[in-house]
């Protein structure tokens, strides 16, 4: 089942525990990002409210005892994009409660999906496609996932990575 608009947006409002996101492309082409991507890569300062409505979810979930985290997956050298979520992206993210860390893949692979996708109450998976460019294609409700696969992949993911602000120092 492919998911857009509310249908989408609902599952952000309406877990009940955690959401958990594998993050895998190293550039992510969105249309809602292009300006301020192009922004950032010009060396312009980073608007104010770069980020808020996001930042604002994240807010509203954590003081609702909900939790958001995410592993974000380089290699080297970082591409424009990464940079640019290193920059202007994460660290807000981060203030507002997300749990993000960084696994660098440069020189290993400890066995984890080249998908990106999201976990939702260890219990909701929802794959997200992309072209090669990053371009996405669709979001997918995957129907009846072995959880125990999910789960393993993310465990794998947090037990190889470190928090963003070790990965930045």
């Amino acid at each position: 089942m492919l998911l857009d608009g509310d249908a989408w947006a609902a599952y952000f409002r309406e877990f009940e525990r955690s959401a958990w996101r594998l993050e895998v492309q190293p550039t992510y082409t969105m249309p809602a990002e292009a300006e301020s991507l192009a922004r950032f890569l010009r060396g312009e300062p980073k608007p104010d409210d770069h980020n808020a409505k996001w930042q604002a979810t994240v807010r509203d979930a954590v003081k609702a005892g909900r939790t958001f985290g995410r592993v974000r997956v380089v290699r080297r050298p970082l591409t424009g994009y990464q940079k640019y979520q290193f920059a202007w992206g994460i660290p807000g993210n981060i203030r507002a409660g997300e749990d993000i860390r960084v696994l660098d893949l440069t020189d290993r692979d400890p066995g984890l999906p080249d998908q990106d996708f999201w976990l939702f109450d260890e219990t909701i998976v929802v794959h997200l496609n992309y072209r090669p460019d990053g371009t996405q294609i669709n979001r997918e409700l995957i129907r009846s996932p072995d959880l125990g696969k999910y789960l393993a992949w993310r465990d794998l993911a947090l037990a190889n990575s470190v928090p963003f602000r070790d990965y930045r120092a």
